[in-house]
């Protein structure tokens, strides 16, 4: 048998996959030695400047296993400061420290350091206690570096196995971990392959599927959705598989009965050897969540849609503060909700707001009781509205007043009509009265045959019953608008005022009516605005003693409204009659007489609109000047958007 070199017994022993790495180091240290001629063989391992013998051969008593020494003192310092290995034939001359020298007592010496990884590792080293007669040969020198990158390429092979045990334990340890977690969970943990077969999911389907996991795997997961779902769960998937996380997906399942179960579903790729193979993720059974969620949101919007408006005061935070507002409080007062939050509702208190009844109000909060009033309020606009307001206390488990509930409901509609009530009664008592003391008084003088000019009380009878037609007729009227409903609609200005003059040009031809249309915005009012604008151009007409009376009507923009003016040249209202209606404020004193003109402050104050009338005229040289004002509409405007709830009557 042929005889095999050191290099080849060194190859067969680290190629030997039986032995263990430290067995390889140590045949391998005897295979040196014994080539060498040298007694000495020995493996450290250096670290922070110290020096530890790993595997020895030979009998030095510093140079066994588990014995160490500063870096400084030993052979191997100079070692690793070159890259070939360090061979000393004799020590006594060579750059070995003195220290060294004296700690071992050695002669010779040659020794490689040993790298993993790249990394200095240690020092593979043989010695003599006596110098070498002959220097170490460039087979000898080429035999060690051989020895260290042996030792070296076991150690990294080692370190690598180690660390792919370490790695396999841990995955194994996460893997019955997470099987452990997968089992207890109430979430259904799962994994879907490449075709979109479940190839894992966990037990905790049984209980919200009331499948069994046998029966999922191996199937196509949509085939456990509704159509929809089945849908946006395929787009899902292609995401996912594309390498985009998905998260708080909600999907609609069918259990065994096929009842729908709404899983929130989290899904991440996964991965082999860098290739997206699938998808794994966890569904969480969310449908009484989801239910919750649902009734909350219809409680939500229908108190956000409620007709009335609804809010909600902190009594525990400084000055009583809104915290939250619905729509119908939006659209009651204009204000928005951004605007109002943080303050106190007193805000809708203004200057005909009755004092006494935010009193009451402020009782029933001192006595955490319920209250109900109305009273006056203002919109954002300035405009007044009545406004009926009902609040709640509510309390903690504690019985601790912690808010206010508020419902604010607008009742000016129906403050308004009795109002009017009010107003027909006491107009048609006041002009009854009088004008049947005035009929009694003319027929006592025709009985008793006292009158001088039959003809002028004849004349006067005629007149006063003319009169109490008109006014019969004008109540008639009132009633008929009051009873109606609010129909806002878009009105051309010019077609508007074209039939108003038409109408009156044709019961009084000889009247001159000049029209002035400087706007493209339509009106935003009910059709009744016609009869309003007809009652002023009639009282215009009817009382202007001269022959031909003249009548100027404009129609201008103002903002966000349309002006509508009526003008005339004749004798002008009085002064008393003209407050009344501008202002809205009667008396037992001051009060309109007549019921026209009430007519006309009812229609436009119904959509939103302001009456005024002037007792001298536009330039103060008699007449009468009557201003309407209501809400304007462009082209692109809704009437939804434009229109304006009634303001009040009088206060």
């Amino acid at each position: 048998m042929a005889v095999r070199s050191p290099r080849e017994q060194l190859y067969e022993v680290f190629a030997d996959t039986s032995r263990e790495t430290a067995d390889k180091i140590e045949a391998a240290l005897e295979v040196g030695t014994d080539y060498l001629e040298i007694p000495i063989g020995f493996f450290t391992r250096i670290d922070d400047g110290t020096q530890e013998v790993v595997h020895a051969a030979g009998g030095h008593h510093l140079i066994q296993p588990g014995e160490s020494c500063p870096l400084r003192d030993a052979y191997c310092r100079r070692t690793i400061e070159i890259d070939a290995p360090l061979a000393v034939q004799d020590v006594s001359d060579s750059q070995i420290h003195q220290r060294a020298v004296d700690t071992f007592g050695l002669g010779a010496y040659i020794g490689a350091k040993v790298t993993v990884d790249d990394e200095l590792y240690g020092t593979v080293c043989f010695a003599d206690y006596d110098q070498r007669e002959e220097p170490f040969s460039e087979a000898e020198e080429l035999f060690l570096e051989l020895l260290a990158n042996l030792v070296g390429s076991a150690l990294e092979r080692r370190a690598y196995q180690q660390d792919l045990r370490d790695r396999n334990e841990r995955l194994e340890r996460e893997k019955q971990r997470f099987q452990g977690i997968a089992e207890n969970s109430f979430d259904i943990l799962f994994r879907v392959g490449a075709d979109a077969r479940f190839t894992y999911v966990s037990s905790a389907v049984e209980r919200v599927l009331s499948y069994r996991p046998e029966e999922l795997v191996g199937e196509y997961f949509q085939e456990f959705m509704t159509d929809a779902a089945a849908e946006t769960a395929a787009a899902a998937y292609s995401r996912v598989v594309d390498g985009e996380p998905v998260e708080s997906l909600e999907l609609d399942f069918l259990d065994r009965s096929g009842e729908v179960v709404v899983l929130e579903v989290n899904a991440t790729p996964t991965t082999t050897d860098g290739e997206i193979d699938g998808i794994q993720g966890v569904g969480r059974d969310v449908t009484a969540r989801k239910e919750r969620q649902r009734e909350l949101e219809m409680k939500t919007r229908a108190i956000d849609e409620a007709a009335v408006g609804i809010s909600l005061a902190d009594m525990q935070r400084p000055d009583e503060p809104l915290v939250y507002i619905n729509e119908g409080f939006e659209r009651l007062t204009g204000y928005a909700a951004s605007a109002v939050l943080g303050r106190n509702c007193r805000f809708l208190q203004g200057e005909q707001t009755d004092p006494e009844a935010v009193a009451s109000l402020r009782e029933a909060i001192g006595d955490e009781t319920t209250a109900s009033v109305e009273l006056v309020n203002y919109r954002r606009d300035g405009t007044p509205f009545w406004n009926r307001v009902q609040l709640s206390p509510v309390f903690d488990d504690d019985g601790r007043l912690t808010h206010y509930l508020g419902f604010q409901n607008d009742v000016t509609e129906r403050k308004r009509t009795a109002q009017l009530i009010r107003l027909l009664n006491r107009v048609l008592r006041h002009n009854l009265r009088n004008d049947m003391t005035v009929l009694s008084g003319t027929g006592r003088l025709l009985r008793d045959g006292d009158a001088d000019d039959v003809a002028a009380l004849g004349e006067r009878i005629e007149r006063i019953s003319t009169a109490l037609v008109e006014l019969s007729e004008h109540a008639r009227r009132l009633e008929r608008y009051a009873r109606r409903d609010r129909e806002p609609r878009r009105l051309d200005p010019r077609e508007l005022t074209a039939e108003v003059v038409e109408a009156h040009r044709e019961t009084v031809p000889n009247v001159s009516i000049d029209v002035d249309v400087r706007t493209e915005r339509a009106i935003c009012a009910g059709r009744e605005l016609r009869e309003g604008l007809s009652e002023l151009v009639e009282n215009a007409i009817k009382h202007n003693p001269t022959a031909e009376p003249r009548v100027r009507i404009s129609v201008v923009d103002d903002g966000e409204l349309i002006e509508v003016v009526v003008a005339d040249d004749g004798p002008g209202i009085t002064e008393m009659e003209a407050d009344v209606v501008s202002t809205g404020r009667e008396t037992p004193l001051e009060h309109g007489s007549g019921l026209g003109l009430w007519l006309v402050n009812w229609i436009v104050t119904r959509y939103g609109g302001s009456f005024q009338i002037d007792a001298d005229g536009p330039d103060g040289n008699g007449g009468t000047t009557a201003t309407v004002r209501l809400p304007a509409l462009g082209p692109d405007d809704a009437v939804a958007d434009a229109e304006r709830g009634p303001t009040l009557l009088f206060f």
